[in-house]
């Protein structure tokens, strides 16, 4: 699993994309998503750092850097 932050996890079999809010497709991105309820917000009231784009057309808001959670879903599985 994923740590998305906060005790938040994923399946990273899910994970399509992981992208900076910055943009301003990916700001419609999220407007719709949360239009139509397919928004996941885990940031507890912090900044939006990372967009996570689900296989389920579910976006997930994260804290963390898009950095860091790449290189988390990089990481082999711990045995």
């Amino acid at each position: 699993m994923l740590n998305v932050g906060f005790g938040n996890y994923v399946a990273p079999s899910r994970v399509l994309a992981i992208v900076s809010p910055d943009s301003a497709p990916i700001k419609r991105l999220i407007l719709e998503a949360r239009q139509q309820q397919h928004l996941i917000d885990v940031t507890h009231g912090r900044r939006t750092r990372a967009v996570l784009m689900l296989d389920n057309a579910t976006i997930v808001l994260s804290a963390l850097h898009p950095e860091t959670l790449a290189s988390r879903l990089s990481q082999p599985p711990p045995t």
